[in-house]
């Protein structure tokens, strides 16, 4: 697209459910996978935070809702941007989880501590650890595309919570 170029009304430069169903569905049931044993309100504090980092503002307000819609508190997802100083909002289970997906998520300085994933380790088991891995992948792989695509916030409505 060259700057002389619009895009499209809505601002939207690409719709991948549209253009490239199969990728869409692999992201949406890796999702699935990936959440499978892991606390709900958990996967969608972790959501949050990684595209708080990642300026998605189309996921932030779609997880944003959904944390909600779960019974999570105005004033959690108000601290999360800040958790490091409001490590008391959180359980040391959240902070382990928080703490990895930052590492995760900003690779530039580095991989992920040894001390980063001890300290994750030390929360989660095995098994609820490779899930909450997957999460953190795929929210940072749904943020990439929705920044790319320049999706529109604000027109999100959640399922309603089980």
């Amino acid at each position: 697209m060259t700057t002389n170029e619009r895009l499209p009304e809505n601002g939207r430069r690409i719709d991948l459910a549209k253009l490239a169903p199969d990728v869409f569905k692999a992201l949406i049931r890796l999702d699935t996978a990936a959440r499978q044993g892991v606390d709900q309100t958990l996967v969608e504090l972790v959501k949050v935070r990684a595209s708080q980092i990642n300026h998605c503002a189309f996921c932030i307000d779609m997880h944003t809702k959904d944390a909600l819609a779960h019974g999570e508190s105005v004033d959690r997802i108000v601290q999360l941007s800040a958790w490091g100083e409001s490590r008391h909002f959180y359980t040391a289970k959240e902070v382990a989880a928080l703490e990895l997906t930052e590492a995760i998520t900003v690779l530039t300085d580095g991989f992920v501590p040894d001390e980063v994933y001890a300290r994750a380790a030390s929360q989660f088991d095995a098994t609820e650890l490779a899930h909450l891995i997957g999460v953190i992948t795929v929210i940072n792989a749904f943020n990439r595309v929705s920044v790319t695509a320049r999706n529109v916030p604000g027109h999100y409505t959640p399922a309603q919570a089980h």
